[in-house]
């Protein structure tokens, strides 16, 4: 049973993986035995993440490039494969967010949502699930968000784009399912990371999450760990076009 887990020989590439839940799911990636490519736009930080992934035993390499960067995406994925021989795994985790209320939202700003999370993510998956398809596997990863369902004040851009993906991953997930590639999405709620500490420091703000989500706490980030290694994993083989919620059970409370 535990063997189904198993991502032994497999290849991984994590998007937005220096810190916070993009290097959680990438060391959960990797204990569980897969070799792990990570990605995030600053050198020395992606270097410095690698190197604390490997002093765990991860076989960790580094791909640093904005996501952003169409030429870049599509250089990168035709890297892993030169590199490793295959890619297994893609697991779209890049993400930002710019606060700001409607009214005075900025175009610009709404189009740089888009750009990170749903454009960068169509663009890797693409050209990755290239190969999965040639070699009949393959498991693509969104990791949307709880906002992709509910809503809360000034982030507008933010909620598009992950409603947006969501979306997407369900267009994938029908058109790419019958040639042996999966996608799916991870939704997670109200995480302890550096992108959240300003929201946790907010007692008003703190005091409403653990008020909300029904297990009463923000979640650690290692806890993406068992579900990202079951998407990934020959467990999830018959799970397609599947959003999986990771939030306390925030979106089933009202």
């Amino acid at each position: 049973m535990y063997e189904q887990f198993s991502l032994a020989r497999r290849v991984a590439f994590v998007t937005g993986a220096s810190r916070g839940l993009g290097y959680a799911m990438a060391e959960a990636l990797g204990r569980a035995g897969a070799k792990i490519v990570i990605n995030a736009r600053d050198p020395v930080q992606l270097a410095a993440a690698a190197e604390r992934l490997r002093a765990v035993g991860v076989d960790a390499k580094p791909r640093a490039f904005d996501v952003t960067d169409e030429d870049a995406c599509k250089a990168a994925i035709v890297a892993v494969e030169r590199e490793h021989g295959r890619l297994d795994i893609l697991v779209n985790n890049a993400g930002a967010n710019l606060r700001g209320p409607f009214l005075d939202y900025k175009t610009a700003d709404f189009e740089a949502m888009f750009r990170v999370h749903l454009q960068s993510s169509f663009v890797l998956s693409r050209e990755a699930a290239r190969g999965m398809v040639a070699r009949g596997f393959g498991r693509i990863i969104m990791t949307t968000s709880v906002m992709a369902k509910i809503a809360r004040p000034n982030i507008s851009g933010y909620c598009a784009a992950k409603a947006g993906l969501e979306s997407l991953m369900r267009q994938m997930a029908i058109e790419l399912g019958p040639k042996g590639v999966t996608v799916n999405a991870i939704a997670p709620g109200y995480f302890l990371t550096e992108l959240n500490a300003p929201l946790v420091k907010d007692a008003a703000f703190d005091a409403m999450v653990k008020g909300r989500t029904p297990v009463g706490r923000w979640a650690e980030p290692k806890e993406l760990g068992g579900p990202v290694v079951f998407l990934a994993s020959d467990a999830a083989a018959y799970v397609n076009g599947h959003t999986l919620y990771v939030d306390g059970g925030l979106t089933a409370s009202f």
